[in-house]
């Protein structure tokens, strides 16, 4: 009995299932082991574990953007077009109440003058007579104190790091971060790590900021990416360079401003160049859109 048995053990994994694929089952109707689809499994396995890793880091970045507060200054095409509809609108419309109620008051004035009014034709009895010319002298002293928000602040625009700072435009959040030797200002980015998303890395490079806003992200699938290989004295066979895949992002209202001190920057479109590499300023403006 343990001679057969050695002899079982022996054969191979591939030699067993061949003798059980030859083997009779009779008409239970089960389907036999193929020797083809068995041995393509084994060198799929094969291929899987032994593919080497890729040479590139993949990176994600967020790409958050501060909208507009206020309405941009019109441009002279567009003033013009406001100032013609308004006109059209003022000369198809209708009297409102109050100037009905100027024409009214100007006939009653006029009919005095004239010894042709007769105070029976209303009840004015212990009734204050407010005309409509009254009404608008106290809303044009009510207009005379009200002092509206100054639309561009010279000392707030300055401050890079203000989130109040040029509330007309489309604003861009800078990150100092460290890159080889030197600090660098990128969009806000980390790497990427066995079992998460892009997105999910993206979202980690943001909460990774020390100001820690929050943002609403525009989709799963990246808007643009850059890539760059290293430097040739720190580049391996391993690690060639960098993929990096950006994310957009909106700021939410609810987030809070950050400390004077941050490594971050709040910039336009056409202050990038300032501040960001040739290339990886011309990935970015790809996707960067000024509203």
């Amino acid at each position: 009995m343990a001679a057969p048995c050695r002899r079982m053990a022996s054969r191979s994994l591939l030699q067993f299932l061949s003798c059980f694929s030859r083997t009779a089952v009779g008409n239970a109707g089960f389907r036999q082991f193929s020797n083809t689809s068995v041995c393509r499994a084994a060198l799929h396995s094969q291929c899987v574990t032994e593919r080497p890793a890729s040479p590139w880091t993949l990176m994600a970045a967020v790409c958050l953007q501060r909208l507009p507060v206020i309405s941009a200054e019109p441009s002279p095409i567009e003033q013009q077009f406001k100032d013609m509809m308004y006109q059209m609108e003022l000369e198809k419309s209708v009297l409102s109440d109050h100037e009905l109620r100027l024409l009214e008051d100007a006939d009653r004035l006029s009919r005095k003058q004239a010894d042709d009014y007769d105070s029976d034709e209303e009840d004015v009895r212990d009734q204050e007579i407010i005309l409509a010319q009254d009404l608008e002298d106290s809303w044009e002293q009510k207009l005379r104190k009200f002092q509206p928000e100054p639309r561009v602040k010279a000392d707030v625009d300055k401050d890079l790091t203000s989130l109040e700072r040029c509330l007309s435009d489309t604003l861009l959040l800078l990150a100092e971060q460290q890159v080889g030797s030197e600090k660098m200002w990128l969009l806000p980015q980390t790497q990427w790590q066995e079992g998460e998303t892009l997105r999910q890395t993206a979202e980690r490079a943001l909460a990774s900021l020390p100001a820690g806003f929050k943002a609403t992200f525009l989709g799963n699938a990246p808007c643009g990416v850059y890539k760059y290989k290293l430097p040739k004295a720190v580049r391996t066979v391993s690690s060639v360079g960098r993929k990096v895949f950006f994310f957009k992002a909106i700021l939410s209202e609810s987030s809070p401003p950050a400390a004077p001190n941050a490594p971050i920057l709040w910039v336009k479109k056409s202050e990038l160049q300032r501040y960001l590499k040739p290339a990886y300023m011309m990935q970015v403006e790809r996707f960067f859109l000024s509203l």
